[in-house]
């Protein structure tokens, strides 16, 4: 701790005891005498002080199985090994690594002093297989992270690999243009992560003059662009694994490709999902009075009680006035929002609690009486003042339905005979009778 305060104090030029540190500090992950050279992220042996480099994988796993007889499964299925690697190390130093791993005789015939115990750590031990999950699930985090600031990164600075024009902003822009105009297609840009990465691997293939598909070499550029354009390889092959780590589909579930992804069938799902659905039963919809709280199974029912009880009947307004569904939505929202106001909807007076506006609207007989259209039919009143309110979902049109007035109000037309005699007289049927008259 006093090689932070020091450091801290050397980097601000200051002496003394004065609090400057001006950032978080974290403590090392490993023991000092572990600890990797500045710069550089080692992996410590799980056994032992030797390290090794992130990237050296392969040797620490050989430095474990010859010298300590540790071997673990499923390596590249390891989201984070040094993660991995630093948590194990803590428990073997708190309990024998033979209650964690199985344990492996070789030479099972020869004598027992030349047998040999292995021991395998894999996940079929419930500790391991947490702790690889919740690894997977913390990279899936900081890749979704990634992808999320990539999306919305406007500093791409970068020249078409076809034909070098420049591009600047969002990245979309550039996979657009290399879609449309070159038929190079990546899938959605929106899937990619590590995007700058991704196009600098396809331009080192494209600058060593390789085709991104079938990978062959040729000896000039364009002599490959006719390759990619006549045999329809601009695409990148999606064997190559080497591209992998640019999709976010291949680190959604652990131990899954995208092709295992992909091809994975839906049908045993379905079959449970009916199985637990097969005795659903759905709760019946109650639409509620707009003055007071009496609920019914229907609107049908809930119009007869408010027209019974209320002297407010839905659907003669609703015919009478020739409202359309939205116009009713927007009486229905204004009639709720002034009585959840304690407003008469029918004079605009205020009271002061919803006891007293029933009783002046059941004096006063203010039910069924309309304001004025300019005050409810407005855009506002296009939003539900109660977000649950049923009634609005069981609104019909007045589409079909018309008052007896407005039947015997309906104009008639009569047809024009002479313009009817006249068409009939040059009708191509008519000409047809004509000559088969005169042809007999």
């Amino acid at each position: 701790m006093a090689e932070y305060c020091v450091a801290a104090r050397k980097e601000t030029g200051q002496q003394g005891n004065i609090d400057c540190i001006l950032e978080p500090l974290s403590l090392p992950e490993c023991p000092i005498s572990a600890a990797p050279s500045e710069g550089v992220l080692a992996v410590p042996c799980i056994f032992c002080e030797q390290l090794y480099k992130v990237e050296e994988k392969d040797g620490i796993l050989k430095h474990m199985i010859i010298q300590h007889k540790l071997v673990i499964a499923d390596v590249k299925l390891i989201a984070n090994f040094r993660r991995y690697v630093f948590y194990w190390k803590k428990r073997f130093n708190e309990q024998p690594i033979a209650d964690f791993c199985t344990v492996i005789k070789t030479n099972s015939t020869a004598p027992v002093e030349e047998q040999e115990n292995y021991f395998l750590l894999c996940d079929v031990l419930p500790e391991d297989r947490i702790l690889r999950e919740e690894l997977q699930q913390e990279r899936l985090r900081e890749i979704l992270e990634q992808q999320h600031f990539e999306r919305n990164c406007l500093n791409i600075h970068r020249l078409c690999m076809f034909c070098d024009e420049e591009f600047k902003g969002n990245r979309s822009v550039l996979f657009n243009h290399m879609n449309k105009e070159h038929a190079f297609n990546v899938g959605l840009p929106d899937n990619i992560v590590y995007c700058n990465e991704f196009l600098d691997v396809l331009q080192k293939k494209m600058d060593s003059l390789q085709c991104f598909y079938c990978e062959k070499s040729f000896r000039d550029k364009n002599t490959l662009k006719d390759h990619m354009r006549k045999k329809q390889h601009r695409r990148i092959n999606a064997k190559n694994q080497e591209y992998d780590r640019f999709y976010i589909i291949n680190y959604l579930e652990l131990g899954k490709s995208w092709e295992e992804v992909q091809s994975e069938d839906d049908r045993d799902l379905v079959d449970n999902n009916e199985e637990v659905w097969s005795d659903w039963e759905e709760n019946p919809n109650s639409v509620v009075c707009l003055f007071c709280e009496k609920q019914a199974d229907s609107t049908e029912k809930l119009v007869f009680h408010m027209k019974d009880n209320h002297q407010f009947d839905l659907h003669k307004i609703k015919i009478d006035l020739g409202l359309n569904f939205y116009q009713q939505v927007k009486l229905v929202n204004y009639i709720r929002r002034n009585i959840h106001q304690c407003l008469c909807h029918g004079c605009q007076e205020m009271f002061q609690s919803k006891t007293e506006l029933i009783k002046h609207l059941e004096e006063e007989r203010h039910f069924g009486i309309l304001p004025e259209r300019t005050l409810w039919d407005q855009p506002q009143y296009y939003f539900p003042t109660y977000e649950n309110d049923s009634l609005l979902c069981t609104l019909s049109d007045s589409e079909g339905e018309l008052s007896e007035e407005q039947h015997d109000n309906i104009p008639v037309i009569g047809e024009d005979l002479s313009r009817l005699e006249a068409l009939k007289q040059t009708s191509v049927l008519n000409q047809l009778l004509q000559d088969k008259t005169l042809r007999v």
